[in-house]
């Protein structure tokens, strides 16, 4: 079964400080066919007015991955963390048996847009842990390469599940692939560009939810950048 995710049927959360699209089911908006798909809980595009952001509040038992898209975050943590993401980095930060953090604008007179995602972990418990890297560049994440993993240790960033998120940057005109495997669930994000998917417009904030199924290709009518989650049925 495939099901187009359509970008603008997202649930939506405007405070004045947030700005707020999400993919799955999340605070005020509940959508009982859109409670996440496998592990993949949330997947919320937030753009945060300057000098504003979330103010320390607690996790638990959860890997939260965040990519900065443009302006700046600042994190902190109870761990000590003090760390500011900016456009191409991305975070990962494993809530484990309990975590206090805060998420702000790092800029006084420039929005940051992100991407924040929400994997539940295959095991429970353990010491919160946080990791910070650089992106793929563009020219070398032409297609699928591994952002983060719980199979592969020569990911950049470690989930505590069996999942994978991957990172490609295509340019317009090329084809990308929708790797699916038997027995495992695929969710794929387009985070920015055009592309057309078995006739289907597909553009930023729709997504692809792929369950037993091979896919055919994206093709690409501007340049890209879209996510691929590899995971558990």
């Amino acid at each position: 079964m495939i099901l187009i995710h359509d970008g603008m049927s997202r649930g939506h959360t405007n405070t004045g400080w947030l700005n707020s699209y999400h993919t799955f089911s999340f605070g005020s908006f509940q959508d009982p066919t859109r409670m996440g798909y496998g592990p993949l809980r949330v997947i919320n595009e937030d753009r945060i007015v300057p000098g504003s952001g979330f103010s320390e509040h607690a996790h638990a038992e959860m890997d939260i991955l965040t990519l900065v898209l443009s302006g700046k975050l600042t994190h902190k943590d109870t761990l000590g963390n003090i760390a500011t993401i900016a456009p191409g980095e991305a975070q990962l930060m494993y809530a484990g048996n309990g975590i206090r953090h805060s998420e702000m604008n790092a800029s006084g007179d420039e929005p940051a847009h992100f991407l924040q995602i929400w994997l539940i972990p295959d095991r429970q418990g353990g010491e919160a842990r946080y990791q910070q890297v650089a992106l793929p560049s563009p020219e070398a994440s032409r297609n699928w390469t591994v952002l983060a993993s719980g199979q592969d240790e020569q990911a950049p960033l470690r989930l505590n599940s069996d999942s994978r998120v991957l990172i490609a940057n295509p340019l317009d005109g090329m084809s990308t692939s929708v790797p699916t495997k038997p027995g495992r669930l695929t969710f794929l994000h387009i985070v920015e560009g055009l592309a057309l998917f078995d006739g289907e417009r597909l553009t930023s904030g729709d997504g692809l939810q792929i369950t037993n199924e091979q896919a055919p290709d994206l093709t690409w009518i501007t340049d890209g950048q879209a996510l691929l989650f590899d995971m558990p049925q």
